[in-house]
């Protein structure tokens, strides 16, 4: 990063990341950078001669290390959760965080000095901040640099994603092991997190764990009790292992299930196997995801693969004007035990819940390439991703199924190799 806020021409780089809900932040770039868990704002000079200060401690969340002691600081600087009504002093956390920022920036002899910055829309009011405080700062926003670091994995981060996508196996094998009839989706969902989180998982995924008998691929646990003929989706995106995830989607069939949704699973997976078959350095993105759609048009699910025109669950109507949700009563017992009443038909649109085949995965919330029919990018080692082939015919069939690969030298790892890509069957 220094390296290349250098060659842009700036005498210092600074990251910011905001504070935000349930103790989380705006972004995880500092957490890549420096390992920092919590909101703050990195200091980094591009002579390397001069150490990194980070200035953190400015919102009223309790998180305190580990994780993310930060690596490579020279200082650490606590700003002060303010306010008058919290702290009965007066003054703000984000006046005193650019306070210190300044001082900082003066004390090394920065204060004219060419700036490039890393945030996202929370970091606004610091910038502005800076160009009051110190008008003769030039700021450019040099995010790309970032960006443009989220592509090729190093052996490291490999590891980091590779050690997710095995949690991710355990916990979806200890998923079958207590599903049966009459076993609710919060024990399900409780039997994954622990078995993961005992192994070194850092959260519960606390996502997509949908269950009903049309094959939904995202839902939370509300208490459904299981019974004969549902579909059980485990659609595992964010549980992180030092900071960085992969994502798997399986899926879990209780009893007899309909010929459509037979069909939709096998769809599902197969068009995961067409694209894993060309997974290789050089080969197109948008190869991958023409081989996975291909199967869709053989079924008669799609009428093409453009990723542009493509029906999606989500999709606005073609002008991109609001479509409505159909309003209809559907009936579900779990649901209205607790005097609730699901009254519209979700989703409006019939198709894959993403018009795309996959994305890449890391850290989440840091920038991604997805796999679509207009990404003609190729595919180079240390490149990691998700083939996640969906679809959902609301109140007929649906499935989400996909696994996780790094691109090798000559060929691919499948990161998620511990539980098979084919529908797990539970006898009811």
């Amino acid at each position: 990063m220094r390296q290349a806020a250098a060659d842009q021409g700036h005498d210092v780089l600074i990251i910011h990341a905001g504070g935000a809900g349930f103790f989380s932040t705006t972004n995880t770039f500092l957490r890549y950078a420096c390992d920092w868990a919590r909101e703050g704002v990195l200091i980094i000079p591009t002579d390397s001669s001069k150490g990194l200060h980070l200035v953190s401690f400015f919102t009223q969340a309790v998180l305190i290390p580990p994780p993310g002691e930060p690596v490579g600081i020279e200082k650490l600087w606590q700003v002060g959760a303010l306010g008058q009504e919290f702290s009965g002093r007066t003054g703000t956390s984000e006046v005193q965080l650019v306070e210190a920022i300044s001082e900082i920036l003066e004390d090394l002899v920065y204060h004219s000095a060419s700036i490039g910055v890393i945030g996202d829309r929370s970091s606004t009011e610091c910038w502005e901040g800076l160009r009051t405080k110190l008008p003769k700062l030039r700021i450019v926003d040099e995010t790309q640099i970032i960006t443009d670091m989220q592509k090729i994995r190093s052996k490291n981060e490999q590891d980091q994603i590779r050690a997710s996508a095995q949690l991710m196996d355990i916990g979806f094998q200890a998923a079958c092991h207590v599903t049966m009839p009459g076993v609710t989706d919060f024990e399900i969902y409780a039997a994954v997190t622990f078995a993961q989180m005992a192994r070194g998982g850092e959260s519960g995924d606390g996502y997509q764990i949908g269950i009903n008998r049309f094959g939904t691929h995202c839902g939370k646990p509300y208490g459904h009790k299981v019974v004969s003929g549902d579909l059980i989706n485990l659609y595992m995106s964010a549980l992180p292992y030092h900071g960085y995830t992969a994502q798997t989607a399986r899926m879990i069939a209780v009893g007899e299930i309909t010929t459509k949704q037979e069909e939709t699973l096998e769809v599902c997976a197969e068009a995961v196997r067409r694209a894993e078959a060309l997974i290789r350095p050089g080969v197109r993105f948008c190869d991958l995801h023409k081989a996975a759609f291909s199967v869709y048009l053989e079924h008669g699910y799609l009428e093409d693969d453009t990723t542009a025109t493509m029906p999606y669950n989500w999709a606005p109507h073609d002008d991109l004007s609001a479509r409505i949700i159909p309003i209809q009563h559907i009936q579900n017992r779990d649901y209205e035990r607790d005097g609730r009443k699901l009254k519209h038909v979700y989703p409006a649109v019939t198709g894959p819940h993403n018009p795309n085949m996959g994305h890449s995965v890391g850290m989440p919330g840091n920038p991604k390439f997805n796999i679509t029919s207009h990404n003609t990018d190729i595919a180079e080692p240390g490149m990691v991703f998700v083939l996640h082939a969906q679809w959902l015919d609301p109140m007929v069939s649906g499935g989400n199924i996909g696994n996780c690969y790094l691109v090798t030298d000559d060929g691919f790892e499948n990161l998620s190799c511990h539980t098979p890509l084919d529908s797990i069957r539970i006898k009811a």
